[in-house]
Parts: C-alpha cells; structure tokens; sequence
C-alpha cells in the first residue's frame, strides 16, 4: 500500500525499524523489486553501478545470519555501556529506548520476511580515504533511496552493521556465496510490513552545535 507521502514527510519520517516490524505479514518479491528500481535511480561515482543486492527469504539462511548477529551483538552491547551519554544530554534520555528496541531486534532478527544485504565491488577494509569515500558514495545513496521508497510503501527497514564485526562478514559471505575476497558488505536489513504507518520526525540535536561556516 502507497501512502502517498510528500518527499519531506519520507524524508522526516523514514525511521530505523525494529518493534513494530510485522514478521508475521509476507513481503511480496514484486514489491522490494519496486524498491529497488527506485533506490537505482541514485548517483553513483563515474556511474560505476557497482553495487550487488542479496535478497534473504530462505528460512535457515535467516537464522545463520541471525545468529552471527545475536553473537556480535553481544560483544557490541559491552562496548556500547560504556560509552552512553552524559545526563542532559538528549540523547542519554533516549537510550534505554533504543537499547530496548535494539535488544527486541537482536531477538526476532530472524523472523524478518526478507532481509537485505547490499554490497560494493572492492574491498575497503584498507583502502585510502578518497577510495572508499567513492566506494561508500557509489552505494549509500541508493541503500537509502530504497529504505524511502519501503516507507512509501508501508515497509519498515532498520541499517544495522553488527554482524560485520569480528569476522561475521567473512561468515555471512560464506553462508550467500559472496565473494568475500573481491565483495564489501555495507550491512544487514530486516525488511517488513510495518505495524501502523504513523512515524513522526525524530528528536535531533540542534544546529548549533554540528554546523561550520567557512571554518570548524
């Protein structure tokens, strides 16, 4: 179902997902497939197109992956306590929400009716700062292009990178057949049907502190 959002409303409203994925609603092929026609519309660098999509339904697939996930999640959260923010700071009033979102993901990742990973040719784990500046440009873009298009049509989509960490890619890559010597992943993505549609904007800090005129 199209909401018919204005591009403000997509752009304000397109949330990272997690609680009220609907894993119990199928996604239909033909729909992600329409997403990702539009996410293609996306610049990429010297139009090199060189981004690959792998689409996850199979059912035992989506746990091996799950699973790496849970696994790193687990390293991530020891590292994540330890660095929350200060008190006044808006966004330590925030964190135990989106902990507790986070920990419901971890815990239902499997049950996505899709999960994306989307990938890069090359491999950027030593490349120079324009490199993978160009590589991470050449694909971002359309990554989000298609989480806006999925909240057009009433999907929910959640960035997640945890299951690259610690050797987790190299698994993933071998539980897709990607080729893990050749290929980057960017990350890994539920995709599903959204309890009600109604996002509103986020909470965001204000310019102030984040923006520079001619000078830091």
């Amino acid at each position: 179902m199209n909401l018919n959002l204005s591009a403000d409303d997509v752009l304000t409203t397109t949330r990272a997902v997690r609680k009220r994925l609907d894993f119990d609603r199928p996604v239909e092929r033909e729909v992600v497939e329409e997403c990702l026609q539009i996410a293609l519309q996306a610049p990429t660098g010297s139009n090199s197109q060189g981004w690959q999509w792998v689409f996850v339904t199979d059912p035992a697939k989506k746990q091996a992956l799950a699973d790496i996930y849970r696994g790193n999640f687990a390293e991530y959260a020891k590292v994540a306590q330890s660095n929350q923010y200060q008190e006044g700071d808006m966004r330590h009033a925030q964190s135990a929400k989106i902990t507790e979102s986070a920990i419901y993901l971890v815990e239902n990742f499997h049950r996505a009716p899709v999960i994306m990973v989307p990938c890069i040719t090359g491999k950027l784990d030593r490349a120079q700062t324009m490199q993978a500046a160009s590589a991470w440009g050449s694909l971002l873009p359309a990554v989000w292009s298609f989480m806006l298009a999925a909240r057009e049509r009433s999907l929910g989509t959640a960035w997640t990178t945890i299951h690259l960490m610690m050797g987790g890619e190299e698994k993933a890559a071998e539980i897709l057949g990607i080729p893990f010597d050749s290929v980057t992943q960017a990350g890994l993505f539920p995709i599903a049907y959204t309890i009600g549609t109604d996002f509103k904007p986020a909470k965001r800090l204000p310019l102030d502190p984040i923006v520079h005129w001619d000078t830091w």
